[in-house]
């Protein structure tokens, strides 16, 4: 029997009720962060048109606000939810969220967008759906069931690349964030009406000591890398519109023709690449191979940024790396924590997640402002280079549990 054939008969499929359950909360995943995402893409240059908007430093601290506060608040809801239920949370999340979206859209100030996307970050729900997920699979699906979670973020930002620019045209800025509230709507229903209740874990996350979890070496290697990939990502984004308009010569709402064949082949690569990776077990390989190409990649970007097709290359390289460590990194948080305590480590490597896109957004606006774009794609190396080697050192994975 060769190595593809053991595969194959030691894998366990999920049930129908798994099934159900783990793709209705990845979408409502997906929806949720493609809310979040759609003001990415533009705002740097869409921001222009708002008192204000012409502060890069203010603009960058709008754009990753949520970041922070929703960093603030994971552990919180996680165990919020472990005390009055998963559904009952996230429904007040995601009524936060449309209220922040409501206020950003009434907003004529960079500052105003701030305070409504500090408001959605509030409702940070990511804690209550993974734990969900949890709840509802067996400790042999549940990697599984965790990289769906992970990889809807990564075509949720590959969706919100081509969306933005276009909704922007058609509607506004104003316009684009009623879009954002209207999506938060779309999760509530989704949340009501779809996602079936389940029996909660056994051991619910406020009877685990937040320390115990924080003496996991290699989960704290993780949240240092998700960290600093969403670090670079919002960073990037600070400068890339603008970088894009000026070298192409193209507006705003032509942005989506840089982004989507971008995204497409990104998307192409990616899928097989995850799935070559999760069936043969190669996720620290495939980590630091990964993060490599990500710190050589934007220290070249620091040179290529005055070529337009140069950048767009390298973009699409980027997108290939991030989409397969935002699917890869969720399942390796899955395999490196004990199944009792994964509600608990997954709303720390969410607030991880959360702490990166409100920094990068803070400094990447804050470097712009006051040095030089260059130094953004410079920082970033260096922090991808610092996360190889945090990498490098971790653990070797222990099977699915």
């Amino acid at each position: 029997m060769n190595a593809s054939e053991k595969i194959k008969k030691n894998r366990i499929s999920l049930t129908t009720q798994e099934k159900k359950v783990s793709a209705n909360l990845a979408l409502l995943f997906a929806v949720r962060m493609l809310g979040l995402f759609l003001l990415t893409p533009v705002f740097a240059d869409a921001a222009k048109q708002l008192a204000g908007g012409d502060n890069l430093a203010l603009v960058g601290f709008a754009i990753g606000a949520y970041g922070l506060t929703q960093a603030i608040m994971q552990i919180p809801f996680g165990m919020l939810s472990d005390k009055f239920g998963r559904r009952p949370i996230i429904v007040v999340g995601m009524a936060l969220f449309i209220i922040g979206g409501i206020v950003c859209a009434l907003s004529d100030s960079v500052t105003g967008v701030l305070i409504g996307r500090a408001i959605q970050g509030f409702g940070a729900v990511s804690a209550a759906i993974t734990a969900w997920i949890a709840d509802s699979t067996r400790p042999e699906v549940r990697t599984r069931a965790m990289s769906m979670v992970g990889a809807s973020i990564g075509l949720s930002f590959a969706v919100s690349l081509v969306l933005s620019p276009l909704l922007v045209e058609w509607v506004g800025l104003s316009g684009l964030f009623w879009v954002i509230s209207l999506l938060g709507f779309v999760c509530l229903l989704l949340a009501t009406l779809l996602v079936p209740v389940v029996p909660m874990h056994d051991q619910a996350i406020a009877s685990v000591s937040v320390k115990e979890v924080l003496k996991n070496d290699s989960l704290l290697r993780l949240n240092f890398g998700v960290f600093c990939l969403h670090f670079s990502l919002m960073a990037l984004f600070v400068v890339l519109p603008s970088l894009f308009i000026h070298l192409g010569g193209i507006t705003i709402g032509e942005l989506w023709k840089v982004y989507l064949p971008v995204i497409v082949v990104a998307l192409i690569v990616m899928i097989p690449a995850v799935f070559f990776i999760e069936t043969r077990h190669y996720h620290k390989k495939a980590l630091e191979i990964c993060v490599a190409v990500l710190a050589g990649l934007l220290l070249l970007w620091s040179v290529m940024s005055l070529s337009f097709w140069a950048s767009v290359a390298a973009l699409l390289v980027f997108f290939v790396v991030f989409n397969v460590l935002e699917a890869l990194q969720p399942s390796m948080v899955s395999r490196v924590t004990p199944p009792q305590h994964k509600g608990l480590a997954l709303g720390l490597y969410n607030m991880f997640q959360a702490f990166g896109v409100a920094a990068g957004g803070a400094v990447g606006g804050l470097l712009a402002q006051h040095a030089s774009i260059y130094v953004v794609f410079i920082l970033a190396a260096l922090l991808a280079a610092t996360w190889f080697l945090v990498a490098k050192h971790m653990q070797a994975l222990p099977k699915a549990n």
